[in-house]
Order: C-alpha cells, then structure tokens, then sequence
C-alpha cells in the first residue's frame, strides 16, 4: 500500500509555559572570575551531567565521613601511574579514605616507586627482546614479602617491608602508607597477570593464601558499607568481579549491607563497573554514580572538593 505523508497541520501543539523541562537557568554555570577560589570554581561549575555526579560523589564521602561510615577507594594501577599517590596518601592521613583494594599491578608500581623512585617500563619495547617484566628486585621485594607473612594479606605484608626496608622513596607508597596509619590494603591477584608470578621468587601457595585473607579483609569492611562509600577507579574487570562478590558474602553472612553511594570513575565507561559496582549493589537502596574522564584531572577535583566539604563542615 503507498503511505500518505502526515498532515502536519493537524499536530496538536503544547503549551512551553506548562511543559516539564530539565534545564533551567539554575543549572547554568557562570564564567570565572580571577582571584576566586576553589570552592568559587567548584560552585561556578554547571548543576547538570558529570559536574552533577562528581558533587554528589564528593558530597556522599563527607556525609559518610561525619557519620563515621567507611570510604572504600578500589584502584587500577593506571591510578599511581598518573602520579596521584601522594593525593592518595594525603586522604589517607586526613581519614577521608578508610581502606584501599588494589589489584596486582597496584603493588608493582607502587613498590618499585618507592624502591626506585620511577616506574612504568616501555612494554613494546622490552617484549621484543623478552625483557619485559623481569626487574629482579620488583619480584623479589614483593614475592619475599607475601611468602614471609602470608597471613597478612599481599597489602599488609608489603607495606610492612616497605617500612622495614626504609627505601629513599617510601613516601610514594600506598602501601607504605596504610600500614603506617594502620589502614587496611586488599590485594586481590589474577596468577599469570602480574609480572612477578613468572619470576622463580614466587610463591603461588603464599600468594594464593594471601589474596585469600585479603578477600576475607575485603568482605569484612564492606559488611559494614551501610550509609559509606565505594569508589571504583580504573578498574575495568578484576575488582568489580570482586567487589560483587563480597558484598553477596556480606549480606550472605547477615549483614545489612545497603543505603551506600558507589561511583565508577574512568576514562571510558565498561560494562562490568557499570553493572557490578554502580547498578546492582544499589538496588536494595542506595545511589550509583558512573563519572567519565583522566583519573589525572578527575581524580584531583574529587579529593579537592571532599577536604573543601570537610572544612566548611
């Protein structure tokens, strides 16, 4: 059958006066003025999208931190190797971040940061003469640290010889830095995807038994997740696989594991962070944040805006 093209004349038109509209003049943002501060540029920032998220993130870490609910910060090492350890640390000290999970590659840059003050090697170059991954003190610092002290868990085992060995550079280090403050660091490994495990130093029973009571560690803070907050920064698959699983074991176990805040930040938006840490938790009750950027320019803005909130409170 031949279609007829629409009468238009006939559409039935509203009225803008009464139609719901989500962007009003309240929402905009204002031009910056110099000589302001901080808190002026923070307030000077659009009331829409992702400046939207990111102060609702920072304004859930300081709700939970005046309740004394726990901030638990999840990081993939990309995170360190921006350069924002030392922002880290500083949370860590002020108490604004209450425990970090770390997948495996956390533990090597943030050691060999703090043994040899640089990190990242030049991976196509050094796979072309299989050279890659083969620093001899990388694997045997950390390797003989977890299979001296399994039962600490990788985070605490290494923070503890961070501060016994003394390097030049140990105030890069998170992990240095936790066990200085007593806070806890989770290490949770996927055996094959470190360069350490391929290193004769490894113990895979010491290092299997250690992610373990790391996991045990995890499942115990986030049991107490109520009215806190979970940030995910930059890890796409492994601690978002592994955050779902503790929190099942937690409310598995009996506790009231909801009404928490998490947030995914990273420079892409993935399936896993968006399904595992900021829809399903929360639907119990609770929000979900997903905030999209550099964990370089992102990451520094958050913290900025949590020790600003923190101050005015």
């Amino acid at each position: 059958m031949k279609p007829t093209p629409a009468d238009l004349r006939l559409l039935k038109l509203t009225d803008l006066e009464v139609r719901k509209s989500k962007v009003d003049g309240g929402n905009l943002g204002r031009p910056w003025r110099a000589g302001g501060t901080f808190g002026d540029f923070v307030e000077s920032l659009p009331h829409v999208l992702a400046a939207g998220d990111l102060r609702r993130a920072a304004e859930a870490v300081v709700r939970a931190r005046r309740a004394g609910r726990p901030v638990i910060l999840a990081m993939g090492a990309h995170v360190i190797k921006v350069g924002l350890s030392p922002l880290l640390i500083d949370a860590m000290e002020r108490g604004l971040i209450t425990g970090l999970a770390f997948n495996g590659a956390c533990v090597i840059h943030d050691t060999e940061m703090a043994l040899a003050g640089r990190t990242s090697e030049d991976v196509a170059e050094a796979l072309a003469d299989g050279s890659f991954g083969t620093a001899r003190q990388t694997g045997e610092f950390i390797n003989n640290a977890v299979s001296a002290a399994p039962e600490l868990g990788i985070g605490r085992a290494v923070g503890q010889a961070l501060l016994q060995r003394a390097p030049a550079n140990a105030a890069y280090s998170l992990l240095a830095a936790a066990a200085r403050l007593d806070l806890p660091v989770t290490v949770h490994i996927a055996v094959g995807a470190d360069i350490i495990h391929m290193h004769p130093s490894f113990d895979p029973a010491a290092a299997g038994l250690a992610s373990h009571n790391d996991f045990r560690l995890l499942i115990g803070q986030v049991a107490k997740l109520k009215g806190g907050v979970y940030l995910n920064v930059g890890s796409a698959v492994v601690l978002p696989e592994v955050f779902l699983k503790a929190l099942s074991a937690a409310r598995n176990l009996g506790h009231d594991v909801r009404d928490f805040t998490t947030v995914n930040m990273d420079m892409i938006q993935h399936y896993r962070p968006n399904t595992n840490v900021v829809r399903r938790p929360v639907l119990t009750g609770g929000l979900g944040l997903s905030i999209t950027g550099h964990h370089e320019i992102n990451l520094p803005l958050l913290l900025a805006m949590i020790v600003e909130g923190i101050e005015r409170a």
